[in-house]
């Protein structure tokens, strides 16, 4: 890589992510539940044109929640995973980050119906399990993946959820055209800035605590995290789905405990950096 997004040595990056823990500020976060794109007291609105400031900022896609669905609601992990995230981008590489007036990412909210969705070249979803995707935001969506757009689906775990999202998916991008694989140990997204040699399974913080450090929040039906993706006509992907694990805890609850830091931060922030930089350079 070189330019925007050009690599630094991979021992410091290292160093200074497990340091990073001396500098976080705890802040206390609540995971909200419930239907609809806005849970009752969210002070939030969807991004205009005009929000969109040239470098990179974190988009969320706001969704409808089925409740025959298993999980939370798009807004879980809102809005410090994607601020946190994002300042350790601008930190460990070397990647433009748009940040506010007092020094703090701004990240975004979509819906998949949005025109400033195809201002974005990545999109997450959290909390998939329980999407509802109509047959317009299947249309919106699968307009975007093919303009190249890049959409990262994670936090569900267990059969049921990646069924449901399976199905809520197959209205976007049909299982046979576009297949769902399991990406192998030397997929480029391993070793896009961090090695990886496995996919990090990440509890939430409030199992990791509850059980003394577990990590499969369904017990033996999630037992193990899987990275899985739908590939481009040229091999890249184009949607990637963590499957039975939470990046976005590791990302929102950094600061919480400094166990759960180092266990779950660290490597929740390789994968998600090693994301990023390949959602932004493929």
């Amino acid at each position: 890589m070189s330019g925007l997004f050009a690599r630094r040595p991979r021992v410091l990056v290292l160093a200074v992510l497990v340091l990073l823990v001396a500098s976080v500020v705890v802040q206390a976060q609540f995971r909200q539940r419930g239907g609809g794109f806005f849970p009752r007291g969210f002070g939030v609105r969807v991004a205009k044109p005009e929000d969109f400031l040239g470098g990179f900022q974190f988009c969320r896609v706001a969704y409808n929640q089925d409740y025959r669905g298993d999980g939370g609601n798009w807004s879980v992990d809102y809005p410090r995973a994607d601020i946190n995230l994002s300042i350790r981008l601008s930190e460990l590489t070397r990647a433009y980050v748009n940040m506010d007036s007092k020094g703090e990412p701004v990240p975004l909210l979509i819906r998949l119906t949005d025109d400033v969705m195809f201002e974005c070249p990545f999109i997450m979803m959290t909390e998939v399990g329980s999407a509802s995707i109509n047959e317009e935001e299947a249309a919106r969506l699968r307009l975007y993946l093919q303009k190249g757009g890049f959409l990262w689906a994670d936090d569900f775990w267990g059969t049921y959820a990646w069924e449901w999202w399976t199905a809520q998916f197959s209205r976007v991008l049909p299982p046979d055209e576009y297949p769902i694989i399991d990406l192998p140990p030397n997929h480029p997204l391993f070793s896009a800035q961090f090695q990886i040699s496995k996919v990090p399974q990440i509890a939430s913080i409030g199992h990791w605590a509850s059980t003394g450090g577990g990590t499969s929040e369904r017990g033996e039906d999630s037992a193990v995290a899987h990275a899985r993706a739908v590939l481009d006509k040229h091999g890249n992907i184009m949607v990637l789905m963590t499957h039975n694990t939470d990046l976005g805890d590791s990302f929102e609850r950094e600061g919480d405990d400094p166990q759960y830091f180092y266990q779950m931060s660290v490597p929740g922030y390789a994968f998600g950096i090693n994301t990023l930089l390949y959602a932004l350079t493929h």
